[in-house]
């Protein structure tokens, strides 16, 4: 075990690095930005095709933000801080479209399924379900 000891400690600092809060910021930021990538694994092989769940979006506004914060606080360095500027607003808008999408579906009475807000019938039992239009406005 001395051999792991000697591979994580160098120098008197854990993994060679000079640490302080902002380090552990940015490793947090790293970690939550690269989950997502197993979140959206996992839920496209759950499903046996390619599935993009919200929170695949979540784990990137929230480790894009926390990189940026870190980029611009802890390491200043602009080429990060430009990295992570501005990639967080196509991940809020994704979830925006889907919050307004969950909000426009429609409920079978019979079974409870949620149906897409355009479907005319419910996926899961037939039923026709209630013509409920759904305006430009809500749409967007």
């Amino acid at each position: 075990m001395d051999w792991l000891h000697q591979l994580l400690w160098f120098n008197g600092k854990f993994l060679n690095i000079t640490w302080n809060a902002w380090k552990v910021i940015g490793f947090l930021g790293n970690a939550v930005f690269s989950a997502r990538f197993l979140v959206q694994w996992y839920a496209t092989e759950k499903r046996k095709q390619v599935v993009v769940p919200p929170l695949f979006w979540w784990l990137s506004l929230v480790g894009s933000l926390t990189l940026l914060a870190y980029a611009v606080f802890g390491d200043k360095n602009p080429v990060f801080i430009l990295g992570y500027a501005f990639p967080w607003i196509p991940y809020a808008r994704n979830l925006i479209i889907h919050h307004r999408h969950e909000r426009l579906r429609q409920t079978c009475p019979d079974c409870g399924v949620k149906a897409p807000p355009a479907a005319n019938f419910c996926g899961q039992c037939g039923v026709r379900l209630a013509a409920t239009p759904v305006t430009a406005k809500e749409s967007h």
